[in-house]
Parts: C-alpha cells; structure tokens; sequence
C-alpha cells in the first residue's frame, strides 16, 4: 500500500550537465538544501559565498519552472527531495615550469541533479481523543 502511495507522487527533476566545479566542491552545498522548502533553498544559495551557488540556484529555479509548468504544482509546497552530483569530463591544462618542465591542470566538470517533490499535507487531529 506504501508503494501506491509513493507512485502517486510526482517527482520533478532537474538537471544541469556542465558546472563548472568539481563534485567535491558541490556536495557540502548540495547537502545544506535537501529537505528545504524550495523558497529557503533559494534564499540560502542567494547569500552563500561559494562561486557555484549561481549554477545551483538557476538549476532549482528550472526545477521550479519545470513543476509549475508540467504538473501544476503550488510553489509554496515544493520542497528539495534530493540534490546530487556526478563527475563529467575533465579538461586537461598544463602550466610550464622551471627547467622545461610541466605541470597538469586538471579542471573538473559535474552534473547536479535537483529533485522536487510536492509536501504532503498533515493532518491535524491525530494527538485528539473524543
């Protein structure tokens, strides 16, 4: 009966496949915002120091506009269900050094993933006794 329920519930997906970062950068901020109302989320990525907070927060906002868009879903109820990322390609670089020597430059790309469900409603007289 669980599964039914879950099915009933439509997930919104957004994914961005080119940021500019490396996952390891991408996960702390990523963690903050799961389980946020999506409004928060935004907030919080608004005001946070990271570079890569811009990229995150236009992917929620596609997320956003995706749920309203296709599902008719109320923005004030959405909230992050999941956010993750995964590695993409690496561009390789070199800077020359002493005695004609090099050195690699590695410079990571990530795709983030922001999941979005709509918050269930909970009903208030289960604590009531007639």
């Amino acid at each position: 009966m669980k599964k039914n329920k879950e099915k009933d519930t439509k997930l919104v997906r957004s994914i961005n496949k080119n940021v500019r970062s490396s996952t390891r950068k991408l996960n702390p901020i990523l963690k903050s915002i799961v389980g946020k109302k999506v409004d928060l989320a935004i907030r919080n990525l608004s005001f946070s120091d990271k570079r890569i907070s811009k990229d995150i927060k236009k992917t929620i906002s596609s997320a956003v506009a995706n749920a309203e868009n296709n599902y008719q879903y109320d923005i004030d109820n959405l909230i992050v269900k999941e956010a993750y990322c995964g590695k993409q390609v690496v561009m390789k670089r070199f800077r020359a050094r002493a005695k004609g020597r090099a050195s690699p430059i590695m410079k990571p790309y990530s795709n983030v993933t922001i999941i979005l469900t709509e918050k269930e409603q909970q009903k208030e007289n289960h604590g009531s006794k007639s």
